[in-house]
């Protein structure tokens, strides 16, 4: 039995991919680390089965928790999603981003590297116990704007424009220096732009959806037309886990969906589908920093491990407007702020 520790395992995609890993594979075990902070909600994790699932809340920058954690549980796979993830709130308060996103990795890291060491090889490199492994996901901001052409690649520069970006890019080095430095088993993986169930309303879709369904007016950055690759969530969960178990260490796999939308049509299809006018958008200061275009080639993981998106965006996007119509009561819950209160309520007499 393999046990994961799953960071950031409360937030959107860490709670898909917990979803998706327990009715994958019966015979491991997922221990959830997350510090429930603002998008970090245990309800997106309810009715899963707990015969098979461990949630820890702490900081991955806890080096002492972290290191207790490995020593408890002795894990095989470390599939880190814990970050500061919202560029609007990396411009207003970097330092936070710089701690969770650089340091809370480098923990992690180290951590896993001594933990997982069995003895040293004739150069006097690391050697490890078989079958573990640490993957870091990443994303595609890393990779800073393109123009109107051509695809980010696995080998495209690093050029990170905002304080999350860099962050991100930051992590990723640090990452990829303990694979060359201290030959740790890890890969990292940089997605577009995910979509689907269980995502912070501050988020695009979510937000959009919720508003208009109450007839708010939707903003919009500028005029709306910077261009993203969509990824819908559980195709970037399959891709995650296909790496974890397949790839090569040392490995980088861009993941995308090869469905590139500006966000003003996004908004407009939300608009369609509610049959709500466009009146309701109003266009407003854009972001300080906003990269105008990310694209993504997935051919190299299509190339190396046979995988490429299932969930076109048409198909997609109707689903994830479905699921927050249907869902009311979650998205109530977060925007009052009430399941900042679940941990209390599920754990405070356990």
């Amino acid at each position: 039995m393999k046990t994961y520790l799953v960071t950031g395992g409360a937030g959107f995609i860490g709670s898909n991919y917990i979803r998706y890993i327990l009715k994958k594979h019966d015979d491991i075990k997922v221990v959830n680390l997350d510090n429930l902070t603002y998008a970090g909600n245990l309800e997106n994790l309810s009715g899963i089965d707990e015969s098979r699932y461990v949630f820890e809340k702490g900081d991955i920058a806890d080096l002492p928790l972290v290191q207790d954690l490995f020593q408890t549980y002795d894990f095989d796979f470390v599939v880190n999603f814990a970050a500061e993830s919202h560029v609007d709130r990396s411009i207003e308060d970097p330092e936070v981003f710089l701690r969770t996103n650089v340091m809370g990795t480098q923990a992690l890291l180290d951590t896993a590297k001594n933990a997982w060491q069995s003895g040293k090889d004739q150069d006097g490199y690391p050697t490890y116990r078989d079958g573990v492994k640490f993957l870091q996901v990443s994303t595609d901001e890393v990779y800073g704007a393109l123009g109107r052409e051509g695809y980010f690649t696995e080998e495209t520069p690093l050029a990170p424009n905002s304080p999350y970006s860099a962050s991100k890019a930051a992590a990723d080095m640090i990452a990829r220096a303990y694979n060359k430095t201290f030959k740790l088993p890890l890969n990292i993986t940089r997605c577009s732009n995910n979509y689907g169930p269980y995502q912070f309303p501050e988020k695009l879709i979510p937000l959009m959806v919720n508003n208009a369904k109450t007839d708010k007016e939707l903003p919009v950055y500028g005029d709306g037309k910077q261009v993203r690759d969509w990824l819908y969530v559980d195709d970037h969960c399959a891709a995650i886990d296909l790496v974890l178990w397949k790839a090569k260490s040392g490995e980088v796999y861009n993941i995308g969906g090869h469905n590139e939308m500006e966000n003003i049509q996004i908004v407009s299809l939300i608009l369609e589908r509610l049959d709500k006018p466009e009146t309701l958008i109003k266009h407003v200061r854009d972001r300080q920093g906003h990269d105008r275009r990310y694209a993504i080639d997935p051919a190299k993981i299509k190339r190396d491990l046979g995988w490429e998106p299932t969930v076109m965006f048409k198909e997609g996007i109707g689903l994830t407007i479905d699921w927050y119509l249907a869902n009311a009561a979650w998205m109530n819950s977060v925007l009052s702020g009430e399941y900042q209160n679940y941990y209390d309520n599920m754990y405070k007499d356990r």
